[in-house]
Order: structure tokens, then C-alpha cells, then sequence
């Protein structure tokens, strides 16, 4: 028999350790059509949703005239954890960062990440402006709407400000984006296209100060992908006439499209978005990887425009090098190919953008 003391400490132990009985899980709010994005509000985090990512890519130029691509993302994950748990300790936010550097010189991506719950003010996410932060990493956006990106890994280091030169783009119907048949499969969504960027790349301990554009999205939601999707092929890219280029396409495990959207908004401002039978990835060229045996189709032909046929604009994706494969398994699970890629049209020089490719490893979970 336990004695009264033993009784009411082991009832104080099983109450600290063992989870709620009766806790509920979080209700996440959830994307609908008709629901105005507020800029700059909206650029801060949204904890009420599932999912948030802040994706900032770009080509840098070097003083030796040498492009360099990079890409700093944060995310933001809501767990299922009972959001009435008072304790500092509870884990109802994760923080995730990658960061990359590809150059062609050295024949592979140079990578990091960082995971941790949000808390102490050591990993957060603030809601009302762009402030996300993991240990020394941090993606801060200004009164002026200038975003200060500070990355240091073990590698390289970036100390980069990226400074708006045309509206921010809301993707969709003004943010509302489709990414599926249903009208739940949609995600709040905006880009910043067209950045102009400046700053310094540290390696080895040598630092140099470089230049170039980048290209920012920012994305959040709950119920996304359509519940046979294994992943996407999305493109980002800032045209050399001042245009933007944004272009993705849902696949399903067969490899098949299940759906698609783009948006090519010129130096004026003017929109044009294509819908579903309407854009078409065409792969060109496939780059199998080393170390995971995943086949990506690094080079692509992307059509937008009618039927996608004879009267389609064709872009040709080229990119800076094959080996720009991700492999995040150590904080977000998955393992993507993310590469900076020239952007062609009718054999001439376009644009640079971003290219992502996943779920050619597996099929992606959120």
C-alpha cells in the first residue's frame, strides 16, 4: 500500500508528465477565397495556420564577375500539441531553416539547417511583420520594406539586404491560390519579385561584397495538396525586361499533373494568369544524384498560354549546375532539389530564377 505521501506524489509526477486526458487539439484556421491579404501585415506570421515558409532566392555577382546562387528559408510549423499548456517548454510552434549557396567552382551545393520549438527568444516567428529568427539566423523586414537577411554556417556566411523595386505580387485570386482541385487545397500566398540585392558572402574566412536580385515568397496555410500528391515543380523568376515569371504544377505519385497555375506580370504591372491546362512542365534533362539515387529533371521546357501548344511561350530552364540537391531530412524530412536556373526564351537569355523540384525521393509530408 502506498502511503498518503507517496500517493499524492506520484499523482503530482503522473499530472506533470502525462498528457491531458481531455486536451483538444488545436483547430488551425483555414484558407478560404474572398479573404483580402493586408500588406505589410500579412508578411508577419500567422500561427493559427499549419504551415508558413518565408523563401528568399536569388543569383549573386561576385567581383570576379562569377554568379552564385543562394536561398534562405524559414519555416513555421504548428503542431498538434494543446495550445492551454502553460509551460514555456511546450512545443506548439516549430522554427525550421535552411540555407544554400550553389557555385558552379565548387560542383555541389554548400547547405545548412536548424530546427528548433520557438521559445526564449532564441527561435520565433512575430506575427504583424517579417521577424523570423533561428539562433543567429534572422530575416527581418524594415519600415521602408527592406528585408536584412543574416545567415552564418559552418561553410559560409551571408549578410545580405534585399530591397523591394516593384509591388509585391499576390498570387492567385489576390492571394487565394489554388494548388488542387478543391477549393480547401489552396494556400494564402505573395511574392516580392524583382529584389535588388547587396551585401557580403563570407567563405574561409574571406569576405566579398557582392550584388544581384532575389526573389521572395512568402505562404501559409493549413490542408494543401491533394491527398495522392507526391510533390511539385515551381519556378521563380525575375525577367531581364523588369517581368515576373511564377509557374508551378502539383504532381501526382504516377508522376502525373494535378494541377497547375502561372502569373506573368511585366515591367508595367500588368497580370496575365493561366490557369491549369494551361501551363506544362516538359522535362529536357534529368541529373540523378549520388548520394540519394533520386532522378531530378533539372532542365525543363515550361509552356504557358493556349492549349500550351503552338500558341504557348516557351521558357527554356537551364540550370547553374546539376548538383543543387537539398537534403533536409534532419529538420523538415524531406530531401529536394532547390537550383538557381537561367531562364531562356527563343534561344536568348530571359531572366534567372529559382527552380524546386520535390517529391522525386518520395512523395513530400508536410
Amino acid at each position: 500500500m502506498l502511503s498518503g505521501f507517496r500517493r499524492r506524489l506520484l499523482c503530482a509526477l503522473l499530472m506533470l508528465w502525462a498528457p491531458p486526458q481531455f486536451a483538444a487539439p488545436p483547430r488551425f484556421a483555414q484558407v478560404v477565397p474572398g479573404h483580402p491579404l493586408a500588406l505589410p501585415q500579412d508578411s508577419g506570421a500567422h500561427p493559427d495556420f499549419r504551415t508558413e515558409w518565408w523563401y528568399a532566392t536569388g543569383w549573386l555577382n561576385t567581383p570576379d564577375g562569377k554568379p552564385i546562387g543562394f536561398q534562405i528559408t524559414f519555416f513555421r510549423s504548428a503542431t498538434e500539441h494543446d495550445r492551454a499548456n502553460p509551460s514555456a517548454f511546450a512545443p506548439t510552434q516549430l522554427i525550421i531553416a535552411h540555407a544554400a549557396l550553389s557555385d558552379p567552382s565548387l560542383g555541389r551545393l554548400l547547405h545548412a539547417q536548424k530546427s528548433a520549438r520557438a521559445g526564449f527568444g532564441l527561435a520565433y516567428a512575430k506575427e504583424g511583420n517579417t521577424d523570423v529568427a533561428l539562433d543567429d539566423w534572422r530575416l527581418l523586414r524594415g519600415a521602408d520594406g527592406r528585408y536584412q537577411a543574416s545567415i552564418a554556417t559552418g561553410e559560409f556566411s551571408l549578410q545580405l539586404s534585399l530591397t523591394p523595386s516593384q509591388p509585391p505580387l499576390l498570387q492567385g485570386d489576390q492571394g487565394y491560390s489554388r494548388k488542387g482541385p478543391q477549393a480547401a487545397q489552396a494556400s494564402y500566398y505573395y511574392s516580392e519579385p524583382q529584389l535588388r540585392v547587396s551585401g557580403k558572402l563570407t567563405r574561409a574566412g574571406r569576405g566579398q561584397e557582392v550584388s544581384g536580385g532575389a526573389w521572395l515568397d512568402h505562404e501559409w496555410s493549413t490542408s494543401v495538396l491533394d491527398a495522392d500528391a507526391a510533390g511539385w515543380d515551381w519556378l521563380g523568376a525575375n525577367l531581364e525586361d523588369g517581368s515576373a515569371l511564377m509557374a508551378f504544377q502539383i504532381r501526382n505519385r504516377s508522376g502525373n499533373k494535378i494541377w497547375a497555375h502561372a502569373a506573368l506580370r511585366d515591367a508595367s504591372g500588368k497580370l496575365t494568369q493561366f490557369p491549369p491546362e494551361q501551363v506544362s512542365f516538359q522535362p529536357e534533362r534529368n541529373w540523378r544524384s549520388p548520394r540519394t539515387d533520386a532522378s531530378y529533371p533539372v532542365q525543363q521546357a515550361l509552356h504557358i498560354g493556349a492549349d500550351t501548344g503552338a500558341g504557348a511561350i516557351v521558357w527554356s530552364l537551364i540550370p547553374l549546375q546539376d548538383n543543387q540537391e537539398l537534403d533536409s531530412r534532419q529538420s523538415t524530412g524531406s530531401v529536394y532539389w532547390e537550383g538557381a536556373v537561367t531562364v531562356n526564351r527563343d534561344g536568348r537569355r530571359a531572366g534567372r530564377g529559382y527552380l524546386e523540384l520535390t517529391g522525386y525521393l518520395k512523395a513530400l509530408k508536410f
